[in-house]
């Protein structure tokens, strides 16, 4: 394992200093890069690269569970325990966070709500509960950030907003898209994680403004907005891994068409009884318009 994690990093670190800093001699190393690979040494390396790029293509923030989900949604078969060992090996590893500047923030604390919506992803009707997320798409101009509001009901994308930079305007772009589409009569409520978007006072200014109520993540669970989850791992597997972008407007572009002209409309979802988005919509406003 110490040999493999020389060869992963040989880029970044000299050989004898690495080799030295995890005694073993240098002659060892160069030895065994000489004779062939077994198939587990193969797969080792196949899969290594497989999360690598499923890491690169998250931006470089995705845990081993994330990972791991990525991973089988491409068909493989591995374990989260597996993804763990070879992250650490290729010194793969999820971003916890930022350190704050002093300064920077004027001393505002981020305010959190708690979680009462758990995990129960069926609601009863449209607009009772959107859930919101971030993204990060890579061009050659750099990382573009893509913010969803997704309706629980039937899966519809109803705001999303694309950015090169991931701030709080990101995220209020994609809510105001989906407040002035729907135009909701009731109460909304808006789960997201704890991001700083989505706990700073402007996000919680615009939610009050507009009738709309917070609902947040545990911090550190993923599967507490697993539906926004499922989405973002739709659009790559079906999009964006599919594509090169020279710019982050060719992603933009790439982004609208995928949503607006396919996912919403056409794309069939196992929880609307295999209708798109908005046919699933049109069938429950006509039933409720019969009376059913």
């Amino acid at each position: 394992m110490k040999y493999a994690f020389i060869r992963a990093h040989r880029g970044e670190f000299g050989v004898r200093a690495m080799c030295r800093v995890l005694r073993v001699h240098f002659s060892g190393f160069y030895a065994w890069l000489k004779e062939p690979l077994s198939h587990r040494a193969q797969q080792d390396a196949r899969q290594t690269e497989l999360i690598r790029q499923a890491w690169a293509d998250s931006g470089k923030v995705y845990g081993y569970r994330k990972l791991t989900d990525d991973l089988r949604d491409q068909g493989e078969q591995i374990s989260e325990n597996r993804v763990a060992r070879l992250s650490s090996l290729a010194g793969i590893a999820a971003q916890v966070g930022y350190r704050r500047r002093p300064g920077c923030y004027g001393g505002k604390p981020a305010i959190v709500v708690e979680n009462r919506l758990g995990q129960q992803f069926k609601v009863a009707a449209q607009d009772q509960v959107w859930v919101t997320d971030i993204t990060y798409i890579k061009t050659h101009e750099g990382w573009m950030y893509l913010c969803v509001v997704i309706d629980l009901f039937s899966r519809r994308v109803v705001g999303w907003s694309a950015q090169s930079r991931m701030t709080t305007d990101l995220a209020l772009l994609a809510l105001l898209m989906a407040v002035w589409r729907r135009k909701p009569g009731n109460r909304v409520t808006v789960h997201s994680d704890q991001g700083s978007q989505f706990t700073s006072r402007e996000w919680q200014m615009f939610l009050r403004q507009h009738n709309l109520e917070a609902n947040m993540s545990r911090r550190g669970n993923c599967h507490d907005n697993a539906v926004a989850e499922s989405f973002f791992q739709l659009l790559k597997r079906e999009r964006i891994r599919r594509r090169t972008y020279p710019t982050r407007d060719d992603a933009r572009r790439d982004v609208f068409e995928y949503i607006e002209l396919f996912y919403n409309p056409k794309r069939k979802h196992t929880n609307n009884g295999m209708l798109s988005p908005i046919d699933f919509e049109t069938r429950q406003l006509k039933l409720k318009q019969a009376g059913v």
